[in-house]
């Protein structure tokens, strides 16, 4: 079983990352003194269960964390900076910070260091997430000791639900345009004038007309959905708002 530390410091060590086409020094007091920081761990960039669920649900929960007293997001994982580094740009992770614990420094010092040698992963970090007050761990969820790689309990909205319980979760909106369009220019205005983010999916890139025709039953866009709901064109998103 892997011990809980809450109540104990977290590790004293130093991170070494690339910024700006340069190596930088980033100390454990660097990101944790003085703040309330949200830190999950995981086993790797680029893999399943982190790619696709684990690293997008806290960055589309960050505004909602932010909101309620927490300073920042990190993500360590025992990969080098390189490889963090490009894979915040294909999660378009803009709102956490991904933190190479290439040695396994950080995580060894949590007790979290696990051995993943049947996968030819090496040492790797098991899967938690911690609330941390100036470097001071307040609570840990922990995967269970069980095969494979679960993942029950360290996600956002379980971190979030402790929290606070009642914080509002943002909308999910999804947004078809294409390029050129300037009523699509309109439709994101006014999402983004209303405090909404949205995921843009591009007619021609991401979807063909027969999908979305599909989907939608229309074969003009913009179409944008909010929480599942079809709203509609440009004018039906400001009617949206305006009632």
């Amino acid at each position: 079983m892997l011990a809980n530390r809450e109540g104990q410091k977290v590790p004293s060590v130093t991170f070494r990352a690339r910024e700006n086409n340069q190596w930088v020094d980033i100390t454990t007091d660097d990101i944790f003194a003085g703040k309330t920081v949200v830190v999950f761990a995981l086993p790797g960039a680029f893999t399943p269960t982190c790619s696709s669920t684990h690293v997008p649900g806290y960055n589309d929960l960050a505004k909602v964390f932010k909101g309620n007293g927490v300073d920042e997001i990190v993500c360590i994982s025992v990969n080098d900076t390189f490889v963090m580094n490009e894979w915040a740009k294909d999660q378009r992770a803009d709102h956490i910070r991904l933190l190479p614990d290439g040695n396994g420094d950080f995580t060894e010092g949590m007790g979290m260091l696990v051995d993943k040698t049947d996968l030819g992963f090496g040492k790797r970090s098991w899967r938690y997430s911690m609330l941390v007050k100036d470097g001071t761990i307040e609570k840990m969820f922990i995967e269970p000791d069980e095969p494979g790689d679960p993942f029950k309990v360290s996600d956002a909205d379980t971190m979030l639900n402790y929290i606070n319980a009642q914080a509002e979760k943002p909308k999910t909106v999804s947004l078809f345009t294409k390029v050129g369009c300037p009523f699509c220019a309109k439709a994101k205005q006014t999402l983004s004038e209303n405090g909404l983010d949205y995921e843009e999916i591009v007619l021609g890139q991401n979807i063909t007309l027969r999908s979305l025709r599909a989907m939608t039953g229309a074969t003009t866009v913009p179409q944008v959905f909010i929480d599942g709901r079809l709203i509609g064109g440009s004018e039906a998103v400001t009617s949206y708002f305006a009632a």
